[in-house]
């Protein structure tokens, strides 16, 4: 039977392994999303999380693990901000669904959007360098696809949305337009294609 230990704050052992485990996630999520996953060492990280160089080893096997636990991360984090918008009371589907796409306007297009837009910065990058990171981007964007199904779908059924094509197809299409408005926006350091892209999206939900 395992044993649990206590720290001199009071705190077990294994909640001070997580907190840091946690703590390094963080802050490579942060360092990620602004240098990209190949320009940046463990060290930078360990040293951007306050961590002892030594204490790597303990959390991850390798690189590639610890940039597939930093996408879970992310993904676990994003996914529920979003269910959060999405299950906003007293509001119609059609503007739960704008709403979300005003919060991506606002975070994903960020120079420094701390860690917010690590999707944007590591799509291209990772899904040729890692298979396992790339699983973890597909699952993670198949998650965000299906919530925007699931909204277009209440949108149908309360009225708000009209679609001229299959809910799944849409949400599919909405999200690559984003995704494309966001890289764009990287591009020209302005928001003209969110504007855009926003624009598009009243028009494919008839909202």
């Amino acid at each position: 039977m395992a044993t649990t230990l206590a720290t001199t704050d009071g705190r077990t052992a294994t909640d001070s392994r997580t907190s840091t485990r946690t703590t390094l996630l963080d802050a490579a999520q942060r360092t990620f999303a602004h240098k990209g996953f190949s320009g940046v060492g463990i060290n930078e990280v360990l040293a951007g999380a306050g961590v002892p160089k030594g204490s790597f080893y303990h959390y991850f096997s390798s690189k590639d693990a610890f940039g597939e636990a930093v996408l879970e991360h992310y993904y676990a984090q994003y996914l529920a901000d979003m269910d959060v918008v999405l299950s906003r009371p007293d509001t119609t589907w059609a503007q739960r669904t704008l709403d979300y796409f005003e919060s991506w306007r606002l975070t994903q297009s960020l120079d420094d959007c701390q860690g917010r837009c690590l999707a944007v910065k590591l799509g291209a990058e990772v899904a040729d360098m890692s298979e396992a990171m790339r699983e973890r981007l597909k699952a993670g964007t198949t998650g965000i696809v299906n919530r925007l199904e699931s909204a277009l779908r209440g949108g149908l059924e309360d009225g708000t949305v009209t679609l001229q094509d299959e809910p799944r197809a849409v949400a599919q299409s909405l999200y690559e337009l984003w995704m494309g408005a966001s890289v764009l926006a990287k591009v020209y350091r302005n928001l003209s294609s969110m504007d855009n892209a926003m624009a598009t999206t009243r028009r494919l939900i008839g909202a």
